[in-house]
């Protein structure tokens, strides 16, 4: 279990935040939070069974699966991701590797970065 045996530390500071409110949810959470999802899919951390699941509210945000797009092409991927804000990584046309995996449920609008060759 990854909370019995740590594998990552993340400390994320932000001096003097301007234009948002100061509180460390609001603003350095956000940013823990991307490079936490990125440390569970390069690390291969799969899901724990046992927990409880969430019920849904109205007031809470709408989320996705992110789907499979290894081996599409740049705009097809794109088209597949049409939830999510996506990052391109590389000078290819082709998916080589994604984050977060497919599978992983997001908030629309979060980032999958994708990685081309």
């Amino acid at each position: 279990m990854p909370a019995n045996d740590p594998k990552v530390v993340v400390y994320v500071a932000i001096d003097n935040p301007k234009g948002v409110v100061q509180y460390g949810g609001v603003t350095v959470g956000p940013i823990a939070k991307n490079i936490l999802n990125d440390c569970i899919s390069a690390l291969n951390i799969k899901k724990q069974d046992g927990g409880y699941p969430k019920k849904y509210v109205y007031t809470d945000p709408k989320t996705a699966k992110v789907n499979d797009v290894t081996g599409m092409t740049i705009n097809d991927a794109k088209k597949e991701l049409a939830k999510f804000k996506v990052d391109v990584q590389g000078n290819g046309n082709t998916v080589t590797y994604q984050s977060p995996e497919a599978g992983t449920t997001l908030e629309e609008g979060e980032t999958v970065r994708i990685f081309t060759s």
